[in-house]
C-alpha cells in the first residue's frame, strides 16, 4: 500500500501525501543490465563484473580484483547480513553507487606529490585561529584552535601582547575587548592536536607586539612546550623553503624578526624586507591597508623593540624560520627585482585585488619563489569572509578565513581543502609554477581557449526525511527541492545553473545534465546547493557542497552535503555523474 506523511491544514484535517520510493535512475538500470548477466531469477553483477564496471565506466582504472570483493562484501553484509551470494542485485548496485564511503565524489587519499618546496602549495590557514566568534568582543579560547586543526588547518595565527603587568603573554585580539588566553595553553593545545588529521607542517604565524624581554619568554615557552617538534633552520634564515614531506610531524614559526636583529641584518645584507607598503602611487591614498601582517598594530611592535639598547632576544629570532618582512621598498619594485632569502608577506584582501588588477603578473611570479598571506579586511567584525579565488588564481599559499565563520566564501575553502585527501596542503597547478623563455608567467586574464568540458548530471537526492523534521521546510506539505550548480574558477569559466523544482518529495528525482566549459579546470571548484522552493518567504537552505574540479572522480558518485557550518549531514546526498570531454 505504501507509506504516507501526513501533514494538519488549519489545525482541522489532515493532507495525505504518498512517499515515492527510491527508483534507480536510468542510467544506473542500463550501467547494470551493462555489466551483469542473468541468473536463475534476475540479473547478477559478480565481483568480475563490478571490477569492469569501475574500470571502464567509473574509470578508476587502479581498481583491482580484491578491490571490488571488498565492495561486494560490504554491500552483501550492510543488504542481506551475509558474507556471500551469487551476485549484486539492481537493488544492491544502486545501494553501493548511493554509499559516499564506497563511490565518493573525490578521493580521500593523499596523492599529490609533496616533496616540492612550501610555496608550490596551497596551504589551509585561519585567520585570528584563537578567536571563538566575532572580531571586536568575543572569547578568546584555545578551542577554536583545537577545533581548526581537528579540520584539517595547516595555519594557525596568534596575537600576542603583553599582560597588564608586562610580565605575562596573552593571546587576543587588540585594542578590542576580547577576553584573553594565555600563551602555553594554546601552544599546548597546538601540540596535543596538531597531527590529528594530517601528518603536514603546522605554520603558526605570530603578529607579535612584545617586548624583548617577553620574546625571550616566548622562546622559552615554545622551546619548552614544542621540543623537537619545533623546526627552525641552523644557519638563521632559509635559502629556499623545505618540502611538506622533509617537514612531517614539525611545527613552525613565522613572523617578522625583532627590529633590530632586522636592521643589523640590512646594514650587512642591504634591504631585502618586503611589503606592500607605497605598492604604487595611485594606490597611496589607502596606505593603511599595506601594512604587512593583519592589523594597524605594528607600530606598536616597532616601538617596544626600540627600547632596547642591545640586539632584540637573539633565542627568539633563532626560531623564526620563516621571515615575514615589513618593507622600507615598494613591493612592485620588489617583486620584479627578486629577494636574496625566501620570505613571507601578509597583504590585506583589498591590496591583494588592487595588486592582481594592475600587477597580477609580478603577485604570480613573487608566489614562485616566496609564501603569499591574504588576511580579510579589518571592517569584517562579525568574522565573515571574502572570495578566495583571487589570491589562488595568483598564487597565493596562505589565504586566511575567520574559520569560526560560516557562508559561501568559507564553503569554498572547504572545498579546495577537501582536495589531497584533506591533509591541508594542496599542490598548484603546474601553469602557477612555470615560467616560459620569455619570463612569462600565468595571467588569470587572458582569453584562454576551453581546454576540458565537464558534463555533471544530477540524478536525484535523498537523506532529508531521515536528518529534518517533517514540517521543517513545510507545515503543510513535503518539500519542493531544486539544486543550484556552480562553477567558481577564473572570471571565464564563472557559471550557475539550477535544476527544476521537484515538488511535495522528500526524495526528488532530477534527472538534469548540466555542461560546463573550462579554461582553468585545475583552479575551478564545483559548488553545489540545495533549497527549497517556498512561495511567501525566502527560499530554505537544504545542504551544500564544493568540490574542487580537478579531484573530482568520473562516473555516478554519491555526494554528501554539508550544513551551513560545513558539518556533513548524516543522511542528506546527492547522486550524481562527472564527466569529462
Amino acid at each position: 500500500m505504501g507509506s504516507y506523511n501526513y501533514y494538519k491544514m488549519f489545525g482541522c484535517f489532515n493532507r495525505k501525501f504518498k512517499i515515492s520510493e527510491k527508483e534507480p535512475p536510468q542510467d544506473v538500470k542500463e550501467a547494470f543490465l551493462r555489466y551483469s548477466d542473468m541468473g536463475p531469477n534476475e540479473p547478477y553483477m559478480t565481483s568480475d563484473q563490478l571490477l569492469k564496471f569501475l574500470i571502464e565506466y567509473q574509470k578508476e582504472e587502479d581498481s583491482t580484483f580484491s578491490d571490488a570483493e571488498r565492495i561486494t562484501e560490504h554491500i552483501f553484509q550492510r543488504c542481506h547480513h551475509t558474507a556471500w551470494r551469487p551476485g549484486l542485485t539492481l537493488d544492491d548496485f544502486f545501494y553501493f553507487l548511493f554509499q559516499e564511503d564506497l563511490n565518493g565524489p573525490i578521493k580521500s587519499q593523499v596523492h599529490h606529490d609533496m616533496a616540492s618546496p612550501l610555496q608550490h602549495y596551497f596551504i589551509y590557514t585561519g585567520h585570528n585561529s584563537y578567536l571563538t566568534g566575532n572580531q571586536l568582543s568575543s572569547d578568546c579560547s584555545e578551542t577554536p584552535i583545537i577545533k581548526a586543526l581537528e579540520n584539517g588547518v595547516r595555519g594557525i595565527e596568534l596575537d600576542l601582547w603583553p599582560n597588564s603587568a608586562k610580565d605575562n603573554v596573552h593571546v587576543l585580539h587588540g585594542r578590542t575587548l576580547t577576553t584573553p588566553v594565555l600563551l602555553p595553553k594554546c601552544l599546548k593545545s597546538i601540540k596535543e592536536h596538531a597531527f590529528v588529521k594530517s601528518p603536514y607542517p603546522v605554520i603558526i604565524t605570530l603578529e607579535d607586539h612584545l617586548t624583548p624581554e617577553l620574546q625571550a619568554k616566548v622562546a622559552e615557552m615554545v622551546m619548552q612546550i614544542f621540543g623537537d617538534m619545533l623546526y627552525y633552520p641552523e644557519s638563521g634564515c632559509l635559502e629556499e623553503f623545505p618540502s611538506p614531506e622533509e617537514l612531517k610531524h614539525k611545527i613552525i614559526l613565522s613572523t617578522k624578526p625583532p627590529k633590530e636583529y632586522l636592521e643589523s641584518k640590512n646594514i650587512k645584507d642591504g634591504e631585502t624586507s618586503l611589503s606592500m607598503e607605497d605598492f604604487d602611487d595611485d594606490l597611496a591614498e589607502t596606505k593603511a591597508d599595506y601594512k604587512s601582517d593583519s592589523d594597524q598594530d605594528d607600530e606598536d611592535n616597532d616601538g617596544y623593540q626600540q627600547k632596547s639598547s642591545s640586539l632584540a632576544a637573539p633565542q627568539y629570532k633563532r626560531l623564526i624560520a620563516i621571515h615575514a618582512g615589513k618593507a622600507k621598498r615598494s613591493l612592485r619594485h620588489s617583486l620584479r627585482t627578486g629577494i636574496d632569502k625566501v620570505n613571507r608577506l601578509s597583504l590585506s584582501e583589498q591590496v591583494l585585488e588592487k595588486a592582481a588588477s594592475s600587477h597580477g603578473k609580478d603577485v604570480v611570479r613573487f608566489t614562485q619563489k616566496n609564501i603569499l598571506r591574504v588576511f580579510p579586511k579589518g571592517t569584517r567584525v562579525t568574522s565573515t569572509n571574502f572570495k578566495p579565488i583571487t589570491g589562488w588564481m595568483h598564487g597565493a599559499q596562505m589565504v586566511a578565513f575567520n574559520m569560526q565563520g560560516y557562508g559561501k566564501f568559507l564553503w569554498m575553502m572547504h572545498g579546495m581543502f577537501r582536495s589531497n585527501g584533506g591533509c591541508g596542503y594542496v599542490k598548484k597547478p603546474d601553469l602557477l609554477m612555470k615560467t616560459c623563455q620569455s619570463n612569462e608567467v600565468f595571467d588569470p586574464k587572458l582569453p584562454w581557449p576551453v581546454r576540458q568540458t565537464l558534463k555533471v548530471t544530477v540524478y536525484m537526492g535523498d537523506g532529508w526525511r531521515l536528518d529534518f523534521s517533517h514540517t521543517h521546510f513545510d507545515s503543510f506539505s513535503p518539500p519542493d527541492f531544486y539544486t543550484k550548480v556552480h562553477i567558481i574558477g577564473v572570471p571565464a569559466d564563472t557559471a550557475k545553473r539550477k535544476t527544476r523544482i521537484i515538488e511535495d518529495d522528500w526524495g526528488p528525482n532530477w534527472n538534469e545534465e548540466f555542461i560546463f566549459p573550462l579554461r582553468i579546470p585545475e583552479l575551478a571548484l564545483l559548488r553545489i546547493v540545495v533549497r527549497e522552493h517556498d512561495m511567501s518567504d525566502k527560499d530554505d537552505f537544504g545542504g551544500q557542497t564544493c568540490l574542487p574540479v580537478s579531484e573530482l572522480r568520473p562516473g555516478i558518485r554519491a555526494v554528501p552535503l554539508y550544513d551551513k557550518k560545513g558539518q556533513k549531514f548524516k543522511s542528506v546526498r546527492l547522486l550524481m555523474r562527472f564527466k569529462f570531454e
